[in-house]
Order: structure tokens, then C-alpha cells, then sequence
């Protein structure tokens, strides 16, 4: 299994890297919320699936790995969105603020140690990230993008229902 982890871990670096782009470029075909649509339900379906067969070390690495891909995909998608709805004059202070979203997760890891005490073993808490991802994924299509096409459609001063979900 030790062998499996740092293949796995070192999969994670590439993966990671390389999702940024692809969903960038996902995202400027099929739209923002289409791409995160898409890039949550991949890692639901990526945690339960890793939750069921992680312990044997192959499965491991790979579902791993497309969890890791999928992960990656906030460092592109949350950004632009940011700027394909505020504009790009706060851009980064926006990105940013965005960005402290991660730290302020970072602070739940410790109820994650409370569940798994609590029932015995981790599945339950990988049910319930896999639970957040499925809900993030629902959440990009059915209020993300309603808001954001209602946003556009105030700042042009019409509700002509212009769609800003997918910018060329």
C-alpha cells in the first residue's frame, strides 16, 4: 500500500496541473456551470466510488487520481466566473476573496475526525463529501446560473435573459 500512496500523491501534482487548463477550455465551450456541473459530479461519483474500492491499491490510485483531476478544476472556473460576472476590475481582489474559501473548509477536517470516531470508519464521512460535491454540482446548474444570467440581464438594464454562461 505504501508504494500505491506515493504513486498516488505523485499522480495528484500532475493531475492537478493539468485540470486547470482542460476545464478552462471545457468551460469556454460548454459554459461555467456546465464545467462545474461536471467536474463536481466527477468527484462525487470519483469519493463514493474510491469509498467502495480504495482498498485495493490500483483502484486506489486511480480514483484517486480522477478525484484529484476534478479538484483542480476550482483554480480556472471560480475565478472567471468571478470575472465573467463582476468584470475585471477587482478581478484578483475577487479571485481572492474566493480563494479564502478553501482556507475557511480547511476548518471543518476536524468534525470529518468527530464522524469517523463517531461511526467507526470513514465511509460516512466520504458519503458526505461526495454528498457536498453532488450538492455543489446541482447547486452550479440550478442557482449559480439563474443568478448569474439575471445579473447580466440588470447590468444590461434589459431582462432580455442574455445568457453569460458560455463566453467565446
Amino acid at each position: 500500500t505504501l508504494p500505491a500512496l506515493t504513486f498516488a500523491l505523485s499522480i495528484d501534482r500532475v493531475l492537478n496541473g493539468l485540470t486547470r487548463p482542460f476545464f478552462g477550455w471545457v468551460s469556454d465551450h460548454i459554459g461555467r456551470e456546465n464545467t462545474m456541473f461536471i467536474a463536481f459530479a466527477i468527484e462525487a461519483v470519483g469519493i463514493v466510488a474510491l469509498s467502495l474500492y480504495g482498498r485495493d491499491p490500483v483502484a486506489f490510485v486511480l480514483l484517486t487520481g480522477l478525484v484529484f483531476f476534478a479538484w483542480g478544476e476550482i483554480y480556472s472556473l471560480f475565478p472567471a466566473c468571478c470575472a465573467d460576472t463582476f468584470g475585471s476590475k477587482f478581478a484578483a481582489s475577487n479571485a481572492g476573496l474566493l480563494y479564502t474559501a478553501k482556507g475557511t473548509a480547511a476548518l471543518l477536517i476536524p468534525f470529518a475526525n468527530i464522524i469517523a470516531d463517531a461511526t467507526g470508519s470513514w465511509h460516512a464521512v466520504f458519503l458526505l463529501a461526495a454528498g457536498v460535491n453532488a450538492l455543489a454540482a446541482v447547486l452550479a446548474l440550478f442557482v449559480l446560473r439563474p443568478m448569474r444570467n439575471r445579473m447580466a440581464a440588470e447590468s444590461l438594464g434589459t431582462h432580455s435573459g442574455r445568457s453569460v454562461t458560455a463566453t467565446p
